[in-house]
């Protein structure tokens, strides 16, 4: 039993069963046994591989997007590029050279800035990014970034964003807990109190007995703070996460560990927990904030700005090896049965923006 499992199991023993959402905090952000808090899970060495991770070619063609958008906005300095959600700074080391080369007045006048909640991470993106060659700072939230057009990213961020499950139940829907079993083991529950069914997908009130819904007004929150500061200062969006364009029905909760599945509350802070994207839900939290959206899929954005051409260079000068590894990263980033098609891109724009 991990000393996370332990603790969660003696706060159930004094105060009942909790929410899924409680339960996915705790794991992922827990000061002491956090997932996000106590290791760095990120590459072959972790428990999963990002697509920065796979090839340089995926931060290339981001800040080419980024780069793109903040000269549809007329070029505008000051200007923040933010990360949100940065890992160990892959993607934003790959973009600053990448910013570099396009535009090096563009890198030098702007800032540059990670959002990162985690203090080992904070550190370990610290280390990676010692030697770049511009303003580059770190904060905790959004908020705390300058009033100044913003144009950022995240990716695989909402994913670990936690999540309220509730399941049917004989008429009505209840939330989903995580209790002790008769060996105070770790179980799901259905909660005691029901839930008002118009904050459900309208698939629900046809949805069978025992059927999970996923809601995660966290999401809507954090997308509308960062909404909030574009629509209010200028700028644009750019989120990729795995998910879905229509909300529906269905158990997407599930735990990686070890690059393969895991139980869900087996090994709580030694697991990452995640949940599929409900796009259309960030899409109206953003549209409300007066700004136009559009979604695609990883494959469809990376292949429209240009990830062949852009392995075709990289190929050129490349051995034999490396021009093998360079087409199992674009067939991993955009192939239908790899990425291309589960992981989705949402691009936040300001109204009327020719940025695509």
């Amino acid at each position: 039993m991990t000393r996370l499992k332990t603790r969660i199991v003696d706060l159930i023993g004094a105060v009942g069963p909790i929410p899924v959402s409680e339960y996915m905090a705790l794991c992922l952000f827990d000061p002491q046994d956090g997932y996000y808090t106590t290791r760095e899970p990120f590459g072959a060495a972790g428990d999963f591989v990002t697509a920065p991770e796979i090839s340089q070619m995926f931060g290339e063609l981001v800040a080419v997007w980024l780069y793109q958008a903040w000269q549809a906005a007329g070029r505008p300095l000051p200007a923040t590029v933010a990360e949100i959600g940065p890992g160990r700074g892959t993607l934003m080391k790959d973009m600053l050279r990448t910013f570099s080369r396009l535009d090096p007045a563009f890198a030098a006048g702007a800032s540059f800035a990670m959002i990162e909640t985690s203090p080992r991470l904070a550190e370990i993106q610290q280390r990676a990014l010692a030697d770049q060659p511009v303003r580059l700072e770190w904060h905790e939230t959004v908020e705390t970034l300058p009033k100044a057009p913003l144009f950022i990213v995240g990716n695989e961020l909402f994913d670990a964003v936690p999540i309220h499950q509730f399941v049917r139940g004989g008429a009505g829907w209840r939330e989903r807990m995580i209790g002790l079993d008769d060996d105070d083991g770790l179980r799901f529950f259905a909660g005691a109190g029901s839930v008002d069914p118009s904050l459900l997908p309208d698939d629900a009130k046809d949805a069978p007995q025992g059927a999970i819904v996923e809601i995660a007004p966290a999401r809507a929150a954090l997308m509308g703070t960062i909404a909030e500061q574009i629509a209010g200062h200028g700028g644009a969006g750019l989120f990729i996460d795995y998910g879905y364009l229509r909300p529906g029905i269905g158990d997407t909760l599930q735990a990686l560990r070890r690059h393969d599945h895991d139980n869900v509350l087996a090994n709580p802070g030694e697991a990452d927990l995640t949940a599929h994207v409900d796009f259309a839900a960030l899409t109206a939290t953003a549209r409300a904030h007066g700004l136009d959206i559009e979604t695609t899929t990883q494959g469809d954005f990376l292949l429209g700005m240009g990830l062949l051409e852009r392995a075709g260079l990289l190929g050129a000068t490349a051995d034999g090896k490396s021009r093998h590894a360079i087409s199992d990263a674009v067939e991993r980033l955009a192939g239908p049965d790899a990425m291309g098609k589960l992981f989705k891109v949402l691009k936040i724009l300001p109204r009327a923006s020719p940025v695509s």
